[in-house]
């Protein structure tokens, strides 16, 4: 593997230079607030919802300052106003693991049908509308697609969050009866009615926060993460360990991946650090080891469960839990699991620890056995679920204890439950678009590193 920027000394000293050169990205992002101001009843609602959660805008904040440069950069290369960049927030509180009871994903919240259509793919290995790149440039390419039919970046934004045949039905109930169409004129259901309410209370409050006893966390304007590219399948846990960074950290840069083991394609991109991302290309082009412990086994004729957890030295429910197989479910033939490639070892079940990260299976149940120091919200998001999933899902105590069995299931959603989830949740719905619109790839050498504002 070759990395640009020459050696690690010039590379972390360029960074810092380049960090110490600019300032606070939350200036940047007020200087390209371009449309008009919304004052309403619901804005007002916001607000004070926002600012009596300080809390919550503290923990906000903290995950954005991982993607937002990159998110404002890509949307000034549009001519966008900055506001998109703030659309995480209300999408997903810039969480890139929330996944929604309508099966919306990432900080983005895309649902499986729009998502393919924009480029991200959703296999067995990953979801791209987790990755933060892909997802990023499919959503400014719909916002854009939808501002050039409306001429009107609210309804774009209505249209983002309602659909935009839903819009195009209710513009045209208001010309028949020679009402306007503008956005606050049009009928629309409540969650999609307070949508641009709150994003104009978080524009309110990011141009303003003392105004609201309000702190907002400094972000430098300069790049967080750049991107490594190799051809090499690793163990999520070995990436991170080469970066030399803690394994929460490297899933929050990279959470597209459902296996622990970053594979699927013929080459993946990795985003890392600044200050990490030389090194790892160092270490990696160093390494001679297998890096893989787990691989893809398909089912053969007459194989069972029991017998393949034999096989490859794992209990019958370490099996089952790993690939997100309920305890009566069955797996036909030709069905793919996640197998150690060699008897287990101490590292090999060390990540077993987080096989699963994100979304078991369509419509599976299984159990996962608590164990010391968990809590619902950390194992929620281990399933990508919420913490009120599990406790629906598990009636009586709300306590948790070590050794207690928690069901999972993988989606919620059922037929007829759509306005219900609505109004609890962010939930996208199946857009109908005519066209296939592909995301760009950032250009890179394969091998190389480059910085994230080159993407």
């Amino acid at each position: 593997m070759r990395a640009t920027g020459g050696d690690p000394d010039s590379v972390t000293n360029a960074t810092l230079q380049l960090r110490s050169e600019y300032g606070d990205l939350w200036e940047r992002i007020r200087n390209g607030f371009t449309l008009a101001d919304l004052d309403t009843p619901e804005v007002k609602q916001a607000e004070e919802w926002y600012a009596s959660r300080p809390d919550y805008m503290a923990r906000m904040i903290e995950r954005s300052r991982r993607y937002l440069y990159y998110i404002v950069t890509e949307v000034e290369k549009r001519g966008m106003p900055l506001e998109a960049a703030l659309l995480p927030m209300i999408e997903s509180a810039y969480n890139p693991m929330a996944y929604s009871s309508g099966r919306a994903s990432g900080i983005w919240q895309f649902i499986p049908s729009t998502g393919k259509s924009y480029g991200m793919k959703q296999t067995w290995w990953m979801d791209e509308r987790r990755d933060v790149v892909a997802a990023t440039g499919g959503a400014l390419d719909y916002l854009q697609k939808l501002y050039a039919e409306f001429d009107d970046w609210y309804l774009a934004l209505a249209a983002y969050n309602w659909g935009e045949g839903s819009v195009r039905r209710a513009i045209a109930a208001n010309q028949k009866r020679g009402l306007p169409t503008d956005y606050l004129s049009l009928p629309m259901p409540a969650e999609t009615r307070n949508y641009v309410p709150k994003l104009q209370a978080v524009k309110n409050i990011v141009r303003d926060p003392e105004a609201y006893n309000l702190e907002l966390a400094h972000i430098p304007e300069a790049p967080y993460f750049t991107v490594v590219r190799t051809t090499r399948k690793m163990d999520v846990k070995i990436a991170a360990e080469l970066a030399e960074m803690p394994l929460d950290e490297f899933l929050s840069l990279n959470p597209q991946h459902n296996r622990p083991v970053i594979a699927g394609a013929d080459e993946t991109t990795i985003l890392l650090p600044y200050d990490k991302a030389e090194l790892f290309a160092s270490k990696l082009a160093l390494s001679h080891q297998p890096m893989v412990t787990w691989q893809a086994y398909k089912t053969k004729p007459n194989e069972t469960l029991q017998q393949l957890a034999a096989r490859f030295g794992l209990s019958l429910e370490t099996l089952r839990t790993v690939n997100g197989i309920g305890a009566r479910a069955n797996v036909p033939v030709g069905h793919a699991l996640l197998v150690p490639t060699q008897a287990p070892s101490d590292a090999t079940m060390a990540s077993l620890q987080n096989a699963v990260f994100t979304t078991v299976p369509s419509g599976r149940t299984l159990y996962h056995r608590v164990r010391n120091g968990e809590t619902l919200s950390s194992i929620a998001s281990r399933y990508a679920v919420t913490a009120q999933d599990l406790k629906a899902w598990n009636p009586g105590n709300p306590k948790i204890i070590a050794g207690q069995r928690l069901r999972v299931i993988s989606d919620v959603a059922s037929p007829g439950t759509r306005s219900k989830q609505r109004k609890t949740k962010s939930v996208r719905p199946a857009h109908a678009i005519s066209k296939k619109a592909v995301s760009p790839k950032p250009a890179a050498v394969k091998g190389q590193l480059l910085p994230a504002k080159n993407l």
